[in-house]
């Protein structure tokens, strides 16, 4: 077994960063600079945040602001790597990290 980093992140569709859609660069960020193991983005249906707004699903609407959990994975020394430039475009209070074990290969 070997120990990993789980790290979750919550955003919203459609949130931006100084004009970029913040999902896309953060699936940058964990790809492209990091080439993190395990990111999966889930799209939820509906969701609320410390602010109690209710974001759901709704045929009647035409753009909606679902909730976005992009979830990753890798050795405590790269998600240490990845955490600094997350928190610098992610509020932090949307971020949960926690260990776990893994019957990870090694990696290439």
């Amino acid at each position: 077994m070997k120990t990993i980093s789980m790290v979750r992140i919550y955003i919203q569709e459609g949130d931006k960063r100084e004009g970029h859609n913040l999902m896309q660069e953060i699936f940058a960020l964990l790809h492209d600079e990091h080439r993190v193991h395990g990111v999966t983005v889930f799209r939820g249906i509906a969701g609320f945040g410390a602010k109690g707004v209710v974001h759901s699903a709704d045929l009647l609407r035409i753009t909606v602001h679902l909730p976005l959990v992009i979830e990753f994975f890798d050795e405590p020394a790269t998600v240490d790597a990845v955490m600094p430039r997350l928190a610098k475009i992610v509020p932090p209070e949307h971020i949960v990290r926690w260990q776990a074990e893994c019957n990870c290969p090694p990696r290439e």
